[in-house]
């Protein structure tokens, strides 16, 4: 029987998960990991309050799996929060759901799992995977396109995904709740939330101010002819393509460009916002190396963001060049581009 560690959240896609699992005939294992908080805040990590690993537990209890809890909370603050912080200190949009996926979950949870004899981690991820003919393994599109978080997996690499299950691949999220309710999960009617955890709820720019008092360094907002509009309070309150906050002017201006050297915000007018052109760095390749040749891929900029035609071109040292058929609004650096064929996932990088 092939031993399964399945992360357990306490919500429903991974209470689900898990019981498919023991349907299958796996030697299931449960884990919930206690990430890091900000002290006093401990009930707020929707990710990990004592609420949700109290429920990850009640599930495990009604599976009759073995449960553990696993204190992750020092790792997560130095590969999660604090590339969070240096992202946003060098002037980037990072996304930490991307790091905690390669770094916590398919790195110290799959050590953690090996150290059990397990075969492989699972998780409640709207994505599959495929062995192809060649035996190479490929991430797809989870069926549910409106829970996909294919974008989030891009990091994986072959070893990940040779020790990976997703349960919930071929689901639909309604399917999902109506089994939750059917099998009388406790998180079946548990609402989801779309906040980052260890903001607690709260601002990520007053996260910022706390963690990084440096970044508050007002400076000038200038237009394209350099003429001064007005005072910003720190580049890392502001993103590309972001139009609150900035000074009145007879039309809406929007962030064009951030730079750091001068402590400069560049605004503009709408038409004056998008690039057609980006370079993405440290690319992991599903497939384990790049294609030889440019290719045509829909790329996604932002997990949110409608998947847009362009002409990759692979660059040494793990980076490419994506060239899009038309200019794009909100290219920002720190964030993922993702490559897509149809729906496979050929890779993924970071936006410089």
């Amino acid at each position: 029987m092939q031993k399964v560690v399945i992360a357990l959240s306490g919500g429903v896609d991974s209470s689900v998960a898990a019981a498919l699992l023991v349907d299958q005939g796996y030697d299931v294992v449960g884990v919930t990991m206690r990430l890091w908080s900000e002290p006093g805040c401990e009930h707020e990590n929707r990710c990990c309050t004592p609420e949700t690993r109290l429920q990850a537990q009640q599930l495990a209890e009604k599976l009759n799996i073995p449960f553990h809890i696993l204190d992750a909370a020092d790792i997560f603050r130095e590969q999660v929060v604090q590339a969070f912080l240096d992202g946003y200190a060098n002037g980037d949009t990072p996304n930490p759901c991307i790091f905690c996926n390669r770094r916590i979950k398919w790195g110290f949870l799959l050590d953690f799992a090996h150290s059990l004899g397990a075969d492989f981690i699972a998780t409640g991820h709207y994505g599959r995977i495929v062995r192809n003919a060649q035996g190479i393994f490929e991430l797809w599109k989870g069926v549910d396109e409106s829970k996909d978080q294919s974008y989030f997996l891009s990091l994986l690499t072959q070893q990940h995904l040779a020790h990976t299950i997703f349960p919930l691949a071929e689901m639909h999220k309604t399917q999902v709740r109506s089994l939750a309710q059917q099998r009388q999960l406790p998180a079946a009617d548990q609402s989801e939330s779309q906040d980052l955890c260890f903001l607690s709820g709260g601002d990520y720019r007053a996260f910022l101010r706390k963690h990084v008092p440096q970044v508050v360094q007002p400076g000038p907002v200038v237009n394209r002819a350099g003429r001064v509009l007005g005072e910003h309070q720190g580049l890392a309150f502001y993103t590309i393509g972001q139009r609150k906050g900035l000074p009145a002017a007879g039309r809406p201006l929007y962030v064009l460009y951030k730079n750091l050297e001068n402590n400069t915000l560049l605004v503009g007018y709408e038409e004056e916002l998008g690039q057609q052109t980006l370079h993405a760095e440290e690319i992991n390749w599903i497939a384990g190396e790049p294609p030889a040749q440019p290719f045509q891929a829909q790329v996604k900029i932002r997990y949110r963001a409608v998947p847009a035609p362009a002409l990759v071109t692979p660059q040494p040292n793990s980076g490419a060049l994506v060239a899009f058929e038309k200019p794009l609004r909100d290219i920002t650096p720190g964030q993922m581009a993702v490559f897509y064929a149809g729906s496979q996932v050929l890779g993924g990088g970071y936006i410089r």
